[in-house]
């Protein structure tokens, strides 16, 4: 079993030794840690095996595998979790913007599985302690609710209702445009980009993807959409709205470099969730509020649209 990180080398770090770059980044490892990782070929960078003493230039991607006993442990910490339900079985997290779902790229700490391990310390025999029981995942930047599992067999049936598509998610977007038709249904595969590997796009040779959207309201350039994906694909919906031509506002990655909005994270929030309980049978609907920061963002619209 290995974990991996990733990393991508900045401006600030070009020139620099990528056994010293990973000591700065992985201070849980030694530097001959590293070197004999670099050395067994478990560190490529771009995909390519390199020396210690290789030199990164800006926009290199670092990808080391690290064998189990050299993880960085990930030790819970009592940060604050926004319940919307729990009982014995499981648990709805509203997850904020900003915070990482598994610990992973260097990021060991302020996860959501650190805060989950600290809530409910028996998660972690739950998919190893790296997953907390977790079930799903969201993007860093996406807020909202999220299903966490206690016990190895409520994991195990959240997992096959998630897989037959059985557990109904729904989103709020606000996505740069006026988006028509008013109503679809996006189903085109979606694969790693072939060019910058922590990026997803649109590719022939992609695992199969379908998004149904619909328009809840019209600014004059922007337009607030429900979206409900129906499988669950890496950034899906963030890349099904950018290649239709709609990309989500504060996307940086799928969307414009410079947002048409001022916002510090993209406008997508994971709002609805519902199932069937997989241990007692009750019927789940749940509901996570847009965020302040979103809410200000259509009251600004809504006036500017008078």
């Amino acid at each position: 079993m290995t974990g991996t990180v990733t990393f991508v080398c900045g401006p600030e770090a070009a020139g620099e030794r990528v056994d010293r770059f990973l000591v700065d980044r992985l201070p849980d490892l030694s530097r001959s840690q590293i070197q004999r990782l670099i050395r067994s070929g478990a560190v490529t960078v771009n995909d390519a095996s390199v020396r210690p003493a290789y030199r990164l230039a800006p926009g290199d991607q670092i990808f080391v595998e690290l064998p189990t006993e050299l993880t960085p442990s990930i030790r819970p910490e009592a940060i604050p979790l926004d319940i919307v339900y729990e009982d014995d079985y499981l648990l709805v997290v509203n997850k904020p913007a900003g915070m990482v779902v598994h610990p992973a790229a260097g990021v060991f700490q302020g996860t959501l599985v650190n805060a989950l391990l600290a809530h409910c310390p028996q998660v972690a025999d739950v998919g190893g302690v790296e997953r907390a029981g977790i079930v799903h995942r969201l993007d860093k930047e996406t807020s909202g609710l999220i299903v966490v599992a206690k016990d190895p067999q409520t994991h195990a049936a959240l997992q096959r209702l998630f897989k037959r598509r059985l557990v109904r998610k729904t989103y709020v977007a606000l996505v740069d445009g006026q988006v028509q038709p008013r109503e679809g249904i996006i189903e085109v595969p979606i694969g790693r980009d072939p060019k910058v590997r922590l990026r997803m796009t649109v590719s022939r040779t992609g695992r199969p993807a379908v998004t149904q959207y619909r328009v809840v309201e019209v600014f004059p350039q922007h337009t607030l959409l429900e979206v409900r994906p129906h499988t669950g694909r890496t950034h899906q919906i963030r890349v099904h709205l950018a290649w239709l031509g709609y990309p989500v506002v504060g996307d940086r990655v799928y969307g414009r470099r410079r947002p048409s909005i001022p916002l510090d994270r993209h406008f997508l929030h994971a709002r609805d969730l519902a199932f069937v309980h997989p241990v007692t049978g009750q019927k789940l609907a749940l509901t996570a509020p847009l965020p302040p920061e979103l809410i200000a963002v259509l009251n600004e619209l809504r006036r500017g649209s008078k």
